[in-house]
């Protein structure tokens, strides 16, 4: 057994992978910023864990040392590992190198709907009792966690595009869901995403499945040549796609999939939104391909109430107002988390929306504009910088600017206490009040729900 170091383990993935090693018997150690949840979960479990990052950190007998894209190479801690001259992998290498020790792996990719995908596949392993690995990008509520170590030769995983790190990655079961614009501080231009989303197609295992989504543009491009089985997917197009398609009094959507042109039993799902349905069709074609059974698919989907952060629950405020929470960040995920509103009792829609990064908001101004005008009131908080400097000239009232611009209504409010104090005055019985984004707004909804 080895000794590996973590270079920022408290990560939802890097906690997930150093769980995997220290079940595996390898001594763990790591490193963070601060302390949180994870970091003493990991700790119980037997890992020596230091605050903050620093170069004493590294330890001479150390093996192996991870470390996450967030690490800048300057950062003392990962400069001092470096200088050992022992090998070093990034969170993605170490993921694949993981990969390759299971005979049936899953990737799930895609620029949206990747963590709730990844659960759904899972549900219905579980549903199967095939003890499955999984590692996922949130909290799955099932599991109460992002990570589950099982003993059989099935390995469930979200993959990632930035960085092109999921190139690293070598599954046999593959799912790209979608393929748009993101990140475009890492990639150049639409066709360099779909350049990326390409080679990782190819990685599929000559003798796995790709099941990918019939309503990407072009998806021919995308497949053609491969050697492995292509499944496509859609609503209304594709190998399986969804009739009979409902939704309850509280917007939940039940539907009977058509695969390979059998009807199979009807799904009914207990997460919101068309694209809901659209993930589960991916997750139905993925895991029928490895075998699992009609009853396993209805149990595990029926299972899945969502992961945490998407069109999550929280509460209802004082005022009569329902609280949910949002992960959405790009425009297309915002439009399809807006649609499920539709389908949710409400008389007012509101949004408090939280742009992340400053270079997604420069790049998708417009959008954002066109699909928060949806809404009856976006309240625009401050863009979440995440590993960005504030030098792009672009700003959250910008994105205000646009939304009125398009016919909505919004404001911008330079703070989290103007907006919960804004909220506080005007939230009342009928509103359906969302927080938007992938920093850290969930915690006005909880604030606000606290008071």
């Amino acid at each position: 057994m080895a000794k590996i170091h973590f270079i920022g383990i408290g990560g939802i993935s890097m906690s997930g992978l150093a769980e995997i090693l220290i079940d595996r018997g390898n001594t763990v150690t790591g490193s963070d910023s601060t302390p949180s949840d994870i970091t003493k979960h990991l700790q119980e479990l037997g890992a020596k864990i230091s605050f903050p990052q620093a170069a004493e950190n590294v330890e001479p007998d150390t093996d192996e040392f991870i470390y996450t894209a967030a690490i800048h190479p300057d950062n003392p801690e990962f400069m001092a590992a470096k200088a050992t001259g022992k090998p070093m992998l990034s969170r993605a290498e170490l993921l694949g190198q993981i990969m390759e020790s299971y005979k049936d792996s899953v990737c799930v990719a895609g620029t949206h709907g990747k963590t709730s995908t990844t659960c759904m596949v899972s549900e219905i392993l579980l549903a199967a009792n095939e003890d499955p690995t999984i590692s996922v990008g949130g909290i799955m509520p099932s599991i109460k966690s992002n990570i589950r170590v099982g003993k059989s030769a099935k390995f469930v995983a979200e993959a990632c595009e930035y960085t092109n790190s999921f190139h690293h990655f070598y599954p046999r079961y593959n799912i790209i869901l979608n393929v748009e614009e993101d990140h475009m501080d890492f990639f150049k231009d639409l066709q360099d995403v779909r350049n990326s989303f390409r080679r990782f197609a190819e990685n599929t295992s000559d003798d796995g499945v790709l099941v990918i989504g019939a309503e990407i543009p072009d998806v021919n491009e995308l497949t053609e040549g491969l050697k492995c089985k292509v499944i496509t997917f859609g609503l209304n197009e594709g190998d399986i796609y969804a009739t009979n398609i409902k939704y309850n009094e509280n917007g939940l959507p039940s539907f009977t999939p058509v695969f390979k042109g059998e009807k199979l039993p009807t799904v009914v799902l207990h997460v919101p939104g068309e694209h809901n349905i659209k993930n589960a069709l991916a997750a139905i074609a993925c895991t029928k391909e490895m075998g699992a059974s009609d009853d396993a698919v209805t149990r595990g989907l029926s299972n899945f109430g969502g992961a945490k952060r998407r069109f999550e629950y929280k509460g209802i405020h004082e005022s009569g107002a329902v609280v949910i929470d949002d992960y959405a960040h790009h425009p297309t995920e915002i439009r399809s988390s807006l649609t499920a509103a539709a389908n949710y009792p409400h008389k007012r829609l509101i949004v408090v929306f939280q742009p992340h990064t400053y270079t997604r908001t420069k790049a998708f101004l417009d959008d954002f504009g066109k699909a928060l005008s949806a809404t009856d009131l976006t309240i625009l908080a401050p863009i979440y910088p995440a590993r960005e400097e504030d030098i792009y000239g672009v700003h959250s009232e910008d994105v205000t600017e646009k939304i009125n611009e398009s016919g909505g209504n919004s404001i911008s409010l330079p703070d989290f206490k103007s907006v919960e104090d804004y909220l506080k005055k005007n939230l009342k019985k009928g509103d359906l009040l969302i927080t938007m984004g992938a920093g850290n707004v969930v915690d006005i909804g909880e604030h606000i729900l606290e008071d």
